[in-house]
């Protein structure tokens, strides 16, 4: 199959182009810089510029690209995640459309339960990021119910992913360490579906493939909407947050003792540096985010029946095996 994949000199879009690459696929990555995929093509492209004058020929997008900041003006999150999403669609609007979503579209304000994924979008957010990946969602929704004759839209929702390459969970945690200590609201107590970049791949995979037929997401009393799939993607089963964690800077050399501070205090703490910090135009986020918190304070597990029965698959345990080389 010819496939386009952009954000590909991301961590994400990076993994997806060459797992594509290597499984035979015709692949053309599209980026603001070339991440020199071997045995890729390359697209400059800035999505905010609109579609693209003179697209190649396409069986599908995995659009990976995306404004990835909890701390990004709500202008610029939209200008990519949203506008950007759908210049991306209307370039290539007969292909195939896997949209790398996020698990930051379920309600940010209470626990994400083993969270189906008829439950986002929601009506209130933290940050623009987790706003815009939902706007993203619901743009993408209404294209598909006015323009059927498109291509088929499979959105996938993976929740904090991790792996080789991985340029923000990992290294935001081990930043977070002070003199062998790692405070968690909370203690860290919580469960957490985490997301291995392989595993995503293999979501991406089988997304890319999915015969039409079955890309129909669950419906109301109209049946199942045609040509519109959702899928949660995380590893096979939720980890105590804490002790992944703590596994992760082990592996990577660094021992750690958990501190737990209460969550009450530490939200309205988060919310009045988040104050101070956007009155003094601070360009990167304060230490303690109320984001932040709503991920590290609060269960966020999700539903993966999608994942397995309709995409097929089976994904493998949370590891970090190999995290010392990331």
């Amino acid at each position: 199959m010819r496939v386009v994949v952009t954000g590909a000199s991301g961590f994400v879009g990076g993994a997806v182009a060459r797992g594509l690459v290597a499984d035979g696929h015709e692949v053309w990555t599209s980026s603001r810089r070339d991440p020199a995929v071997d045995g890729a093509r390359h697209l400059p492209w800035d999505l905010t510029t609109g579609p693209l004058a003179d697209p190649p020929p396409v069986d599908a997008v995995v659009h990976a690209g995306a404004a990835v900041s909890d701390w990004c003006a709500l202008d610029v999150a939209r200008a990519t995640n949203v506008a950007g999403t759908l210049a991306v669609r209307d370039t290539f609007p007969g292909a195939r459309f896997v949209h790398v979503s996020s698990g930051s579209v379920y309600d940010p304000y209470r626990p994400s339960v083993r969270a189906r994924e008829h439950e986002a979008p929601v009506a209130r957010y933290l940050d623009a990021y987790g706003s815009t990946k939902a706007e993203a969602e619901r743009a993408l929704a209404r294209d598909v119910a006015r323009h059927p004759d498109r291509g088929a839209v499979v959105v996938l929702r993976p929740h904090a992913v991790y792996g080789p390459g991985d340029t923000t969970l990992l290294p935001r945690v081990e930043a977070a360490v002070r003199r062998g200590r790692l405070v968690l609201p909370g203690g860290g107590r919580v469960l957490q579906s985490l997301t291995h970049v392989d595993t995503l791949l293999a979501a991406v995979r089988a997304a890319v493939v999915l015969p039409d037929a079955a890309a129909r997401a669950p419906g109301g009393e109209g049946g199942p909407t045609p040509g519109w799939l959702v899928a949660n993607v995380a590893d096979a089963e939720p980890v105590v947050l804490r002790d992944a964690l703590a596994d992760a800077l082990r592996r990577r050399g660094t021992a750690v003792r958990v501190v737990a501070v209460p969550v009450r205090p530490a939200w309205a703490l988060a919310g009045a540096v988040e104050t101070v910090a956007r009155r003094l135009r601070r360009p990167e986020p304060p230490r303690l985010t109320r984001y932040a918190l709503s991920h590290l304070a609060m269960e966020r597990t999700y539903d993966l029946t999608v994942l397995r029965d309709v995409l097929g698959v089976d994904p493998p345990p949370t590891s970090f095996a190999g995290a010392h080389a990331w």
